[in-house]
Formats: structure tokens, sequence, C-alpha cells
């Protein structure tokens, strides 16, 4: 029992300085030059369809994992990037086309896709 709860209790402490911990992934001066609403997304820590890969970075910092997938059919090259939260659970899967993001798995909720309202 007592090994119980001091692994609850390293697992909780972990937990917390986690998520208490914000480190910045980039400096305002690394972002000057991006459109407004990019800029405003990377503060945020949100991403977008559009943004490229070093957007992304600046955004959500570097994914758990990174798959080269085989090329688009007009050949240009295409990333599958995974974010994790807590392994399995509450994945992110972006898709990247050329280095500019095309997809987002498990799609935001608050972004209407075209033609589905």
């Amino acid at each position: 029992m007592k090994n119980f709860f001091c692994f609850a209790f390293i697992v909780t402490a972990f937990c917390f300085f986690c998520a208490c911990a914000k480190t910045a992934r980039y400096s305002p001066e690394e972002i000057k030059d991006y459109p407004p609403e990019i800029q405003e997304r990377i503060n945020e820590g949100a991403v977008m369809i559009g943004m490229t890969s070093l957007q992304v970075r600046y955004a959500w910092g570097s994914p758990a994992t990174i798959h080269i997938l085989s090329p688009s059919e007009d050949g240009k090259p295409r990333e599958e990037w995974i974010y994790s939260k807590l392994g399995v659970f509450m994945d992110k899967r972006l898709l990247f086309v050329d280095g500019k993001l095309t997809d987002i798995f498990p799609e935001p909720k608050n972004i209407k896709q075209q033609g589905k309202e």
C-alpha cells in the first residue's frame, strides 16, 4: 500500500509540474513576419490548416512521432505528425503535404467544414 501512495504522489507531482511549466517555443522576433492570424494562433497554442511545419512547431512544440509517408499523387512530400497527451489518449494527428498543414485528426470541434453545418 505504501508503494501505491508513493507512486500516486510521483504521478500527481509530475502532472502538476508538467501542467504548470510553460516553455517558450519561439520569440516574438521569430514570428513577427507572419500574418496576424498566424501570430495569434501561435500565441494561443493553436494550429490551423495552411500553417507551415515551423509555425506548428512554434504553436505546439515538437510532435511525439513523425511518420514519413509516400509522396502525394503529384509527387509532393507528405508527413504525419502525432501529438499525444497521456499516452494514446487525446492523440492529434496532423498531415503535412509539401510542408503545409492539410488535415487535423480528430478535427477540432470549433472548425466547421465546408458544406457541413
